[in-house]
């Protein structure tokens, strides 16, 4: 059986007609050809697929894209504001807080949701917040750091 589902997604109304069981993940990559949203373990929990929801950061995984009705989606593809990155986006490069780049997408997205529940959270408030993603390639060390010098430049 497939259900019409509708939700703007980056600032743009989109619909489409989806499985009762297909996932929010699915739906923004197949779909809507959003591949920057990525999926990883399709448990909830690596946090490859971290996108906003209503201005929350949540994994996109653990969603039916039914139940995002109505809803207003972020994804990785809609923070920059064309050439010019977000805060976020510009720390994880200035501070090479990526290697492979699986994770970067989700990290960037749930970094974001640290930063707008906390302003300026200490470096073992970004680890303990982090703790949803997984990153195989880094130490998280300089992700950290990126979070804390974006916290700064986004609070200006």
């Amino acid at each position: 059986m497939s259900y019409s589902v509708k939700m703007t997604v980056n600032g743009k109304e989109v619909t489409g007609e989806v499985e009762g069981r297909t996932l929010l993940v699915q739906f923004l990559r197949e779909h809507l050809g959003l591949t920057g949203t990525h999926v990883g373990c399709d448990t909830s929990q690596c946090g490859a697929c971290t996108i906003h929801m209503n201005g929350r950061a949540v994994k996109s995984c653990a969603l039916l894209a039914t139940h995002c009705e109505g809803q207003d989606i972020l994804t990785i593809e809609g923070l920059a504001d064309g050439d010019t990155l977000h805060p976020m986006q510009e720390a994880f490069r200035e501070h090479h807080a990526l290697q492979c780049g699986f994770c970067t997408p989700g990290m960037v997205m749930s970094a974001i949701g640290i930063v707008d529940d906390n302003p300026d959270p200490s470096h073992d408030e970004i680890r303990h917040a982090l703790e949803g993603n997984i990153c195989r390639c880094t130490g998280y060390h300089n992700i950290v750091l990126a979070i804390e010098a974006a916290a700064q430049e986004m609070n200006k």
